[in-house]
């Protein structure tokens, strides 16, 4: 239940920046979900948010943003969709420690990162295919992966952290009935 609750945020931190004057580009909370579902489901529960994701970039793209929907803009993103979900299910669902979970908040953004301006650049027509052209692309990305790196690195700490808290004031407030006894 936490992972559907975390993609319903996930969704949601996604279409409030879309609001007059957010400022918030890319501080979603979409990477840190998916590392977190990835971590807590089987491969057969991901195609739930892969679907979800997937209809809200279409959303966004035609209701938002007045665009015209073209799927084969956002093959890149949906693949690491699955990536992430991968990085979770591969690096946190056997052993959940906060060094891991601090590199899937580092490689997730990153991933992201690389491989969305890489389909810019490789695919568009906003920078030149040359050297300096992927560059200037990566150069343009930089403030949104800041904006990803700290929005992943928030919401994975806090739903992977928070569970660890509660278990571990609830077992100490149990030691303390205990030895009172």
């Amino acid at each position: 239940m936490p992972a559907y609750l975390l993609l319903l945020v996930a969704v949601l931190s996604r279409l409030l920046p879309t609001l007059p004057h957010a400022g918030w580009y890319s501080f979603t909370a979409v990477g840190g979900a998916l590392l977190y579902f990835g971590a807590r489901r089987s491969w057969r529960e991901m195609l739930a948010p892969l679907a979800v994701l997937m209809a809200t970039d279409y959303f966004l793209t035609v209701y938002i943003y007045h665009y015209n929907f073209r799927w084969q803009f956002y093959v890149a993103t949906w693949v690491w969709y699955v990536m992430a979900m991968a990085l979770g299910q591969i690096l946190l669902h056997a052993r959940t420690t906060a060094v891991r979970v601090a590199a899937g908040a580092l490689l997730g953004p990153t991933s992201f990162f690389l491989v969305s301006n890489y389909a810019v650049w490789a695919g568009g027509t906003m920078y030149p295919r040359t050297l300096g052209g992927l560059g200037m692309c990566l150069a343009a990305g930089v403030p949104f992966y800041r904006n990803d790196l700290a929005s992943t690195a928030v919401v994975a700490g806090l739903a992977f952290g928070v569970p660890v808290l509660v278990r571990r004031m609830s077992a100490a407030r149990t030691q303390t009935a205990l030895a009172e006894k």
